[in-house]
C-alpha cells in the first residue's frame, strides 16, 4: 500500500456524484452508517451498472424472490445479488480501514489518484485483470510458456519463390523441367 500523501487541489469540476466517483472494479468498499444491509460491511466492488448509478458488488445486497410460481406449486424461493446505489457504497481507507469520502486530485508527478478526504491518505486502484482472470502485472512464466525474446525474434525470411520453391529447395529437389507457358484472357 502506498503512504505517499497527495498535496494537489481537487480535480472534480462541476460533475454529478455518480460521474465523480466511480469506484474501479476490485475496490474495497464499506457501507455507509444507516443503510439497510449491514453497513459496516466490507465488501469488493465490481464494475460499475451501465444503466444507471450504481454498482455491483458480490454479496452486497442480496433479496430473496419467487421463481416459477404457479398456481398449484408455491415455486423456488432464492436469492439474488442487486446492484448497491453508490450513494450506499464508501471505499474504505487503507490506513483505519473504514468508509471515506474520496476525492481525485493529482501528485507532483501528474498521475491522477483517489484520495480519502478524512486522512489525506492515497487510495490505490486495484489491479486490473483480464477477462480470463489473469492479472498481466503478476504473471509469471512457466517452464512451457514462450519468452517474450522468442516470440518477437523474426525467423522468417521473406523471398519471391512459391511455398513449393521453397519446399524443394529446403529438401534438397532439384527440377529441371519447365513450366509451360499459360496466358490469361
Amino acid at each position: 500500500h502506498s503512504t505517499r500523501k497527495c498535496q494537489g487541489g481537487a480535480g472534480t469540476g462541476a460533475v454529478s456524484p455518480h460521474k465523480r466517483f466511480l469506484p474501479a472494479s476490485g475496490s474495497l468498499g464499506g457501507g455507509r452508517d444507516g443503510d439497510p444491509g449491514d453497513p459496516g460491511a466490507q465488501i469488493p466492488l465490481e464494475s460499475p451498472v451501465a444503466a444507471g448509478p450504481g454498482t455491483a458488488a458480490e454479496n452486497g445486497a442480496l433479496h430473496y424472490r419467487y421463481i416459477n410460481r404457479l398456481a398449484k406449486f408455491s415455486g423456488t424461493y432464492i436469492a439474488s445479488e442487486a446492484p448497491l446505489l453508490l450513494s450506499q457504497v464508501a471505499l474504505v481507507d487503507p490506513e483505519d480501514r473504514k468508509p471515506t469520502e474520496v476525492q481525485w486530485r493529482y501528485t507532483e508527478e501528474g498521475e491522477r489518484v483517489r484520495v480519502s478526504l478524512r486522512t489525506g491518505r492515497i487510495i490505490p486502484l486495484p489491479l486490473r485483470q483480464r477477462r480470463d482472470g489473469v492479472v498481466p502485472e503478476q504473471w509469471i512464466d512457466g517452464p512451457k510458456d514462450t519468452s517474450v525474446e522468442n516470440a518477437l525474434e523474426k525467423t522468417y525470411l521473406p523471398s519471391l519463390r512459391t511455398f513449393e520453391e521453397e519446399i524443394m529447395d529446403a529438401a534438397g529437389i532439384v527440377e529441371t523441367r519447365r513450366a509451360r507457358k499459360s496466358y490469361w484472357y
